[in-house]
C-alpha cells in the first residue's frame, strides 16, 4: 500500500488502484523524486499539476510538503475515483480544500488554459513517438516561466522528446524508473 511519505500527512496510507493497468511509483521512487524536489525548493507554495494521476500519490505528496495546490488529473474512471478518496482525505488532514481530482483526458486538460510551477507526468509506458510528443509540448506550454516538468518513463525506453524551451537540468534512474526533470528556460 502507498502511503504519504513525508510533510503535513505525513504516514497517511493513500488507497490504490486494483486491477486496472495502473501503474503507481514506488515509495522508494517517489522518496527519490521529493527529496530531490525539495533539495531545491520545488515543493514549498507551488501549483502542481499531476497528469495521468492514477491513485495520486505525487501530487498529493507534494501538497503534504507544502504545495499550494494540486491539481489531478486522470482518466480511468475507476482509478478517478481512488484518486479522489486520496484527495478528500488528504485535505482533511491538511484543514483545506488544496487538491481538485479531474476526470478527463490529459490531453483536454492541457488544451484549457491551465498554468503550474511543477508538473509531474506519469504517462502510461505505451505512450510514446508523436503523441507523448504531443503531451509533453502541451505540458511544457503550461509552465509558468522557470517551472519544471518531472517526467516518470521506463528505464528500458528511449530517452524521450524534450520540448523546445526546456533544458534537462537532470535524470535519475530508480531500478525499472527513470526521471527526466525539464525546467522553462523561455
Amino acid at each position: 500500500m502507498s502511503r504519504i511519505i513525508a510533510g503535513a500527512a505525513s504516514g497517511m496510507p493513500l488507497a490504490s488502484v486494483r486491477g486496472s493497468d495502473t501503474r503507481p511509483t514506488t515509495d522508494r521512487t517517489k522518496e527519490a523524486l521529493f527529496s530531490w524536489l525539495q533539495s531545491r525548493d520545488w515543493c514549498e507554495d507551488t501549483v502542481v499539476l499531476d497528469l495521468y494521476a492514477g491513485s495520486g500519490a505525487l501530487g498529493l505528496e507534494a501538497l503534504s510538503r507544502g504545495a499550494r495546490s494540486a491539481t489531478l488529473v486522470e482518466r480511468d474512471r475507476t482509478a478517478l475515483e481512488v484518486c479522489r478518496r486520496n484527495t478528500d482525505a488528504v485535505n482533511r488532514a491538511l484543514g483545506r480544500r488544496a487538491g481538485t481530482a479531474l476526470g478527463q483526458s490529459v490531453e483536454r486538460f492541457l488544451a484549457g488554459r491551465t498554468e503550474a510551477d511543477l508538473i509531474l507526468a506519469d504517462p502510461p509506458y505505451p505512450l510514446d513517438g508523436p503523441e507523448l510528443d504531443g503531451v509533453l509540448v502541451s505540458a511544457a506550454a503550461s509552465l509558468t516561466p522557470g517551472g519544471l516538468l518531472v517526467l516518470e518513463r521506463s528505464a528500458r525506453s528511449a530517452p524521450p522528446t524534450r520540448p523546445e524551451g526546456l533544458e534537462e537540468v537532470d535524470v535519475r534512474t530508480y531500478g525499472e524508473t527513470a526521471l527526466y526533470f525539464w525546467q522553462d528556460v523561455r
